[in-house]
């Protein structure tokens, strides 16, 4: 099995970036699966169920989302009825909506997807680590699933690592998200788990993380309140990475993509 993970989509740049790019991309790699993280698709902040369907409609088998999951009051009705929607697992007992989808592929493959929240620097939440260990013990991997991918939506590269050691050897994949910055450190670990600390956005790099600069440069020179962030509309890149996956479901090679926009081409074999 072939699968794409694609960093959080911000705003109309990174949107198009992907419904113009993703459906070639599924056929010149051969993909599989297509999982996206979309907490940032709507002008910047969260989520709609038309932006959601748009992401399905360009190759999207699932879309994740983090701590923008509720910026847009509409998503806390229409995740019920979003079975491929899937917001962080340790959001509290009676929030709406899943945290973890095992989801069919276009090919009849069974792949689990969990979304966690970290907890350093971030809000609080129940414990994310439990959480994931329930999904992961409820359909076990090459057993029940044939791949399992945990996006792991945490401000502190410690606490992702922490979640790619832990969960070595029981997902196909760990990957960070929600800073927006590609790393450098994918790689398969000893368990045959893939790993990438954050696996960057899909949208315009010349930004701050994906905001128009203006404002940020502003708000942290002068520590004053002062105008909206608005989402960089220049032309986006697509970040991702591309996992190749066994029987069993424990991964065999993992490689970065970047296309478009304004950082290095990588293109995966």
């Amino acid at each position: 099995m072939r699968l794409l993970f694609l960093g959080d989509v911000v705003g109309k740049a990174g949107r198009v970036a992907v419904t113009e790019k993703l459906p070639g991309l599924v056929a010149a790699l051969k993909l599989d699966c297509v999982v996206i993280n979309g907490e940032n698709a709507a002008h910047g902040f969260g989520i709609t169920e038309a932006i959601y369907q748009e992401l399905l409609d360009a190759g999207a088998d699932c879309v994740t989302l983090g701590n923008h999951s509720w910026d847009q009051r509409e998503a806390l009705v229409f995740i019920d009825r979003a079975p491929r929607l899937v917001r962080p697992v340790n959001y509290p007992s009676g929030t709406p909506g899943r945290g973890a989808a095992l989801i069919e592929t276009r090919k009849g493959a069974r792949v689990l997807v969990v979304n966690a929240m970290g907890r350093v620097f971030m809000d609080a939440m129940d414990d994310p680590f439990a959480a994931v260990e329930r999904e992961l013990d409820a359909a076990p991997l090459g057993r029940v699933a044939d791949a399992a991918v945990i996006d792991i939506h945490a401000e502190a590269t410690s606490e992702k690592q922490v979640f790619g050691h832990l969960f070595d050897g029981r997902a196909s994949l760990v990957i960070g998200t929600h800073t927006h910055v590609p790393t450098s450190d994918h790689r398969v670990l000893p368990g045959g788990t893939a790993y990438m600390t954050d696996v960057g956005m899909c949208g315009d790099y010349d930004s701050v993380i994906g905001m128009d600069k203006a404002e940020p440069l502003r708000r942290m020179r002068e520590k004053t309140p002062g105008g909206k962030f608005e989402p960089a509309g220049g032309p986006a890149t697509l970040s991702g990475l591309v996992v190749d996956i066994a029987d069993g479901g424990l991964a065999t090679r993992c490689q970065p993509l970047r296309l478009g926009g304004r950082l290095d081409q990588v293109m995966p074999e």
